[in-house]
């Protein structure tokens, strides 16, 4: 009820003055019940699930502010300001993704059309832009089709023969510099030109090079301290993903290659797929600290049912997997495994994949995972 107060300037009895109060009352509430029942008929005709409008739009909302409000802290060329924005684009971007995850599941929207033109907008804030949404979108569908982690870049291949480049990548790996992230990205650009499948994309790639490293050049040229708190925010996002990323599968990475692609199709069960997929929230103890990472944490729910919105994954996982699961990875074996195996990660264990393996390890801290598994990498 409205504690709303009306005085008339003519004289009334005090029950005269009670009935226009009452009325006056009446009518807020009349507003604001229509207001809220049309705020329900835009999300039921638009959002695919109840609560999309109000935690949907927030988290575009939110990683939207964090990204240019990122930006402007970083111009301001005040050091301390400078510190909060680098955070704030670094964990803008982080959110970003996780909605391009969403969107790739169409979980946001009811038709597929609004969801890729939302991933294709966010991707621009991720540096994913270089690639198509709807090659994302197809990539990442794969992996949960097949059960496999696929590339077109064998990047492991790269390095082996190429023993310089590979302890180059070891170092910057051991100093926490995503550098195989770098590199998959790199070839992310340089996709159109690489591939032929993809030459068609090479007009819109040549657009879209020029666009953001045109604004790059222009912050160097403005304030070169700007620039480097940008290049900071982008190492820091891409360290999140990837050690989101990295203990999640025991999947095989596949490579191009026919016969391997076959022999991966074979394993998509679901059996197979909870059996080689871990869950790592931050804290299963307050699960409002999994925000961070837009609840990406709970990953055997998110492969029990993929089109389950972000902010229905803690109630769908205490469903099926309850508080003590035994997929959850603890958040300190999680630290101890990416730091301990951040250098033998580069080319990764492929006996991980066999049995309980990397199960084992993940009880002891010491499990290698992989790299360069990234879903915003579509090649």
């Amino acid at each position: 009820m409205y504690n709303c107060k009306y005085y008339p300037k003519r004289e009334l009895t005090e029950q005269g003055r009670f009935v226009l109060n009452h009325q006056v009352c009446r009518q807020f509430e009349r507003k604001g019940k229509g207001h809220m029942a049309m705020l329900r008929r835009f999300e039921e005709a638009h959002f695919r699930y109840r609560g999309g409008l109000l935690r949907g739009a927030g988290a575009l909302f939110y990683c939207q502010l964090a990204y240019f409000g990122g930006v402007a802290l970083i111009l301001s060329l005040n050091p301390v300001l400078m510190a909060v924005g680098t955070f704030a684009m670094a964990h803008g971007m982080v959110i970003a993704s996780y909605m391009i995850h969403e969107c790739a599941h169409n979980a946001l929207f009811k038709l597929p059309g609004y969801n890729a033109r939302m991933g294709s907008m966010l991707s621009w804030l991720t540096g994913a832009c270089y690639g198509t949404f709807m090659d994302l979108r197809a990539k990442h569908l794969r992996h949960h089709v097949d059960n496999i982690d696929a590339a077109a870049f064998d990047y492991r291949g790269y390095l082996a023969r190429h023993p310089v480049q590979l302890k180059i990548v070891e170092i910057l790996e051991w100093l926490y510099v995503p550098a195989v992230e770098l590199i998959m990205h790199g070839v992310l650009v340089a996709a159109p030109f690489i591939f032929e499948e993809k030459k068609k994309q090479r007009p819109r790639t040549t657009g879209v090079v020029a666009a953001r490293f045109g604004l790059l050049f222009m912050l160097f040229l403005h304030a070169p301290a700007a620039y480097a708190c940008y290049l900071l925010a982008c190492a820091v996002f891409l360290t999140i993903l990837r050690f989101m990323d990295a203990l999640q599968h025991s999947y095989e990475l596949v490579m191009p290659s026919a016969d391997s692609l076959d022999g991966a199709k074979r394993r998509g069960d679901k059996n197979y797929e909870q059996s080689h997929t871990f869950s790592n929230p931050v804290s299963v103890n307050h699960p409002w600290l999994n925000l961070v990472t837009l609840n990406f944490g709970y990953h055997n729910a998110h492969h029990a049912r993929p089109t389950a919105p972000w902010h229905e994954l803690p109630k769908l996982h205490g469903e099926l997997y309850g508080r003590e699961a035994a997929c959850v990875i603890p958040f300190w074996r999680q630290l101890s495994s990416f730091h301990r195996s951040r250098v033998t990660r580069v080319l990764g264990d492929n006996s991980e994949t066999e049995g309980s393996r990397f199960a084992r390890r993940l009880e002891n801290g010491s499990a290698v995972g992989a790299s360069g598994v990234s879903f915003l990498t579509p090649f």
